[in-house]
C-alpha cells in the first residue's frame, strides 16, 4: 500500500512548533508577530481563505491584521495600502488574496510588498531570488510541497520530476523548487502534447494545472510520488488535478484530496510570517 502524504497532520505538528516559537518572541520582545491580510471585492471563496488564514495566526498565538476594500478599488488605492503595510513595523506578512478585480494591476500591486514582508512568496524579487538559490520566501503551496516531501523522507535528488502546470505562483516555482533540490524537472500544461507519455516518465508527478482529473492514473508509472496540488469542489467532497481514485496501488506515496497540500499551504504562509517576524525582531 501508498503511503498517505498527510498534509493535515504534518500542518498540526509544525504549528505546535511555531506556538512555541510565537510564545518565545513575545516573552524576549513583548511583540506578537503580525500578518496583514489584504481582500478586495466580495468575492465568498477570497473571503473563506482569508477568514482560514486568520483562524491558522490565531491557533499559534500571532495576530491577523484584515484590511477590506471595495471592488471598485482603483490599482493606485491598493498601492497606497501596500505601502502602509510596508511602512508599519507592527506589520511582519502581507498577504493580498488572490484574485483581485479585473481593473487591477495585480503584478503591480504583488511586486509592491516589501521582499521582507513576501511570506506569501509572490513578488518578481522574491521568485528570482529563490530561483538562483538565494534566500527568499517560497511561494506558499510549492514550499508546503516541499516540506512534505521533505518530512516523508520522500528522495528528491537524481529523480525525475515532472509538473503538470505552469503557473506564476505553483507550477512555476514547484519546478525551480525541485531543480534546486537536484531533481531532474520536465514542465508540462494544458496544452502539451501526448501527455500521457512525459507524466509515464515521472518519478515524482506534480499536478498543478487547475483542471479538474485531467491526469489519468493510468498515465503514471508503478512506484511514483504522486502530488495533487488541485482542488475542484463536489458532491461529497472534492476532487484534485490528479484521478486518484486507486491511486494507493500505484503509487508509493500520494498526497489525498482533501487533506494533502491544502493545509500546507496556509501552515507554510505561518511559518513564513512567524521567520519574517523572528528577523524583524531579533
Amino acid at each position: 500500500m501508498a503511503l498517505v502524504l498527510d498534509g493535515r497532520a504534518l500542518a498540526k505538528q509544525i504549528e505546535a512548533d511555531l506556538l512555541t516559537r510565537v510564545e518565545a518572541l513575545k516573552e524576549k520582545t513583548g511583540r506578537t508577530p503580525i500578518l496583514a491580510t489584504i481582500l478586495v471585492g466580495d468575492d465568498g471563496a477570497s473571503a473563506t481563505y482569508v477568514r482560514m488564514k486568520g483562524n491558522a495566526c490565531r491557533r499559534v498565538g500571532m495576530d491577523s491584521l484584515k484590511v477590506e476594500l471595495p471592488t471598485e478599488t482603483t490599482t493606485e488605492q491598493l498601492l497606497a495600502e501596500i505601502e502602509k503595510l510596508n511602512a508599519n513595523p507592527d506589520v511582519h506578512g502581507i498577504l493580498l488574496q488572490h484574485p483581485v478585480p479585473a481593473q487591477i494591476d495585480e503584478r503591480a500591486c504583488f511586486d509592491a510588498i516589501s521582499l521582507a514582508k513576501d511570506v506569501d512568496g509572490v513578488t518578481c524579487l522574491g521568485y528570482g531570488r529563490m530561483a538562483m538559490g538565494e534566500a527568499a520566501y517560497g511561494s506558499a503551496t510549492p514550499a508546503g510541497i516541499m516540506t512534505i516531501l521533505k518530512e516523508n523522507n520522500i528522495e528528491i535528488a537524481a529523480k525525475h520530476a515532472v509538473v503538470v502546470g505552469r503557473s506564476a505562483i505553483l507550477g512555476k516555482p514547484m519546478a525551480a523548487m525541485l531543480l534546486e533540490a537536484n531533481a531532474t524537472v520536465t514542465i508540462c500544461h494544458s496544452r502539451t502534447q501526448d501527455l500521457a507519455s512525459f507524466v509515464n516518465q515521472a518519478d515524482i508527478i506534480v499536478g498543478a494545472v487547475g483542471k479538474a482529473e485531467l491526469i489519468q492514473k493510468d498515465w503514471i508509472k508503478p512506484g511514483a510520488v504522486v502530488v495533487d496540488a488541485g482542488f475542484h469542489p463536489r458532491e461529497g467532497g472534492g476532487v484534485g488535478d490528479i484521478q486518484l481514485q486507486g491511486i494507493e496501488e500505484i503509487a508509493s506515496a500520494y498526497t489525498p484530496v482533501p487533506g494533502g497540500v491544502g493545509p500546507m499551504t496556509i501552515t507554510t504562509l505561518i511559518r513564513q510570517t512567524v521567520e519574517a517576524a523572528e528577523k524583524a525582531l531579533g
